[in-house]
């Protein structure tokens, strides 16, 4: 692969020079207003500059704005609207929706843009959904932790994902104008995909990610809210007063949350292009499809025992990609005295292929490991218990009997688990607690 600076530029590196910063500014300016040149050669292929390239004129991206606006409105219209439980069948349905269109815009993006460029969005949508299902974990996590009704989680769920989308969109032009600006900024995306990819790779040592985070506990104070839930409501009527159920305080939680996966996915994206209009539409499309795949693999996280690994190597992978391609086009000081490095170069295809590569691998490994089949049954059981425990998870009579006898089946797992995985369960005391609970509560429902 080769790489240039668009419009022939020098980087600015931040000196005191009038000239200097002067050219700076002229080159953000550029960066912001203007659709670079972007070097495609009789072969169709992109030739990337160590800078941005916003990839698209002014009404492409408006087109584009449009559609994944279009989008949100038809899936909140057509399924969120409509208070419902949603089915195995819907979700699958919906999900299959989602990944047609993200595949006809990528063969869109191939017919208009070129075969280069269209490997470059796919490699970033694929990584993005890669990443973006171990936001699923942290999703399902905050649902259970604010005891969220399941009639009302496909609301919270894509007001969540919209304003993640929001702020993620706000972290990839601040990324564009770094890399597009700063030299350095290469090696800082590179160092800190390595760090997010140690990070991932550590066994975790806490019961889960925390819901009391600054941003809910400054929502809490400035949003007074009831204890209480009423459907998917947002508002409701108690002791006579107005207010607010905790609908939104969720919404908050899944978007912040979706917020700080962005320090890795985003650093990512851009380790695969340089294009802006590519890693932002791959990283809608990634992300509005979500909602529908929270619902279709919820019963399937909790046996992918190897994804973190998986998605530590494909992190470290473009980290030491991306600190590659800095070397190549090197003109740092302090580094080779500001010269290019001769290093090897991997192509986009190459990364498309090790990313569909190592997510192959870890799934099937994890899928058929016996150890990922008994966390399944482990994580199940008390999500299980704690939802059918809680009385507004589930008002309906025949859909509580079904979730017993799905916590029923779980027990029968865990009960005939070897005697090594029994002893790796964590907190098996207040387990078998939480499932006595259960147990006490079906009893009294049932002579009641």
């Amino acid at each position: 692969m080769s790489y240039r600076r668009p419009y022939g530029t020098v980087a600015c590196q931040g000196r005191n020079d009038v000239h200097n910063v002067a050219g700076c500014r002229i080159l953000l300016l550029r960066f912001c207003v203007t659709v670079p040149d972007t070097g495609v050669g009789p072969s169709g292929d992109l030739a990337h500059g160590n800078g941005a390239d916003m990839g698209g004129s002014g009404p492409v991206w408006s087109v584009t704005i449009a559609v994944i606006a279009a989008l949100v409105l038809s899936d909140y219209v057509f399924s969120v609207r409509r208070s419902h439980r949603p089915t195995l069948r819907e979700a699958a349905a919906w999900s299959a929706i989602y990944f047609a269109i993200a595949i006809a815009f990528g063969a869109a993006v191939w017919a208009f843009g070129g075969l280069s460029m269209s490997i470059q969005y796919f490699a970033c949508y694929v990584s993005n959904e890669a990443l973006s299902i171990d936001n699923l974990f942290v999703f399902l996590f905050i649902v259970s932790s604010f005891a969220v009704p399941r009639i009302a989680q496909q609301k919270v769920l894509l007001f969540g994902i919209v304003l993640a989308l929001t702020a993620r969109t706000g972290f990839i032009f601040i990324g564009a104008a770094l890399i597009t600006i700063f030299d350095w900024a290469f090696y800082l995306f590179g160092i800190l995909l390595l760090i997010m990819a140690t990070n991932i790779a550590k066994p975790p040592e806490s019961k889960g990610p925390q819901t009391d985070t600054v941003v809910i506990r400054t929502a809490r104070r400035l949003v007074h809210t009831s204890d209480n839930y009423d459907g998917d409501r947002l508002f409701t009527v108690e002791d006579g007063r107005r207010v607010m159920t905790p609908m939104l305080l969720v919404m908050i939680a899944i978007g912040g949350a979706d917020v700080l996966f962005a320090f890795d996915s985003i650093p990512a994206m851009f380790g695969l292009t340089q294009n802006v209009y590519v890693v932002f539409s791959a990283t809608a499309l990634s992300l509005l499809g979500l909602r529908q795949l929270y619902f279709l693999i919820d019963g399937l996280l909790d046996r992918l025992v190897y994804l973190s690994y998986g998605l530590a190597v494909i992190l470290a992978f473009i980290g030491v990609n991306l600190i590659l391609q800095a070397l190549h086009v090197n003109n740092v000081p302090v580094i080779n005295g500001g010269n290019p490095v001769p290093v090897a170069e991997l192509s986009t295809t190459t990364s498309l292929a090790v990313i569909v590569a190592v997510l192959l691998v870890t799934t099937v490994a994890s899928l058929l490991s016996p150890r990922g089949r008994a966390q399944h049954a482990v994580a199940g059981a008390r999500r299980h218990a704690t939802e059918y425990l809680n009385p507004n998870y589930q008002t309906d009579a025949a859909e509580q009997e079904k979730l017993f006898t799905r916590l029923l089946s779980e027990e029968g797992e865990i009960s005939a688990l070897p005697a090594k995985y029994r002893a790796k369960i964590r907190r098996e005391a207040e387990l078998m607690e939480l499932l006595g609970q259960a147990h006490q509560a079906h009893d009294e429902h049932q002579a009641g």
